[in-house]
């Protein structure tokens, strides 16, 4: 394992346990676990992002009434004389 043998692991364990204590430890294996858990997870998932194209039915539902401006469906004040 990159040339590190038992003894050279259990000193980087020991100045590890040094720095952060015997308190932090467990807080950073958890925090290091869930970010392991979320890559694999975000590698594993296709892309959330669609880029197929909307259809005409979908653009054009409901805006005509307001883009007109006229008609019985509320387009507005109507000037009296027309």
């Amino acid at each position: 394992m990159f040339g590190l043998g038992v003894t050279e692991l259990i000193i980087i364990l020991v100045i590890i346990l040094i720095m952060f204590g015997a308190g932090k430890l467990p807080e950073i294996g958890e925090g290091l676990g869930r970010g392991i858990k979320n890559f694999r997870r975000a590698t594993r998932q296709p892309d959330e992002i669609d880029v197929t194209p909307a259809s005409e039915s979908e653009q054009g539902d409901g805006n005509d009434a307001e883009v007109s401006g006229g008609g019985e469906a509320g387009g507005g004040p109507t000037q009296p004389g027309s």
